[in-house]
């Protein structure tokens, strides 16, 4: 069984979180310019077994997809093109920025290291995929 690994997409970065081999434990792994993704992807699927991509779905509250999901979709046929094995799968991501940068005030980092948005990015994935986890 390989592992999952989430994405939370955005036009400039676009952040990362993998399960364990077990697929018990979600961690951020790194946030990356978005133009690298693929071969980003293409070099971590060489040396490691993952079955499952999840990228996040923004949604409104109305529950009917955010603006953002317009540069989404194309991204989208990109992966499955460039990865047509892996299964990609959508989870919801509506809050994921706020509970982010919630849980770095929790765990009382400095207001300078909190703006920094590629850990936001990373911690964003890391909570789509426990979303995820939570749902299979």
């Amino acid at each position: 069984m390989g592992r999952i690994l989430a994405l939370d997409y955005g036009q400039k970065r676009t952040g990362i979180a993998v399960t364990d081999e077990f697929r018990i434990i979600a961690s951020g792994l790194t946030t990356i310019p978005t133009d690298e993704i693929i071969p980003f992807l293409t070099h971590y699927f060489k040396e490691e077994s993952v079955d499952v991509l999840v990228v996040g779905e923004p949604k409104q509250m109305n529950n009917q997809p955010s603006e953002s999901e317009v540069f989404i979709k194309p991204f989208l046929t990109k992966l499955s093109e460039a990865f047509p094995d892996i299964k990609i799968e959508r989870q919801d991501e509506r809050f994921t920025s706020k509970m982010a940068f919630q849980s770095m005030l929790d765990s009382g980092l400095k207001k300078k290291q909190r703006r920094n948005k590629q850990l936001i990015d990373e911690i964003s994935a890391t909570l789509i995929l426990q979303d995820y986890l939570k749902r299979i």
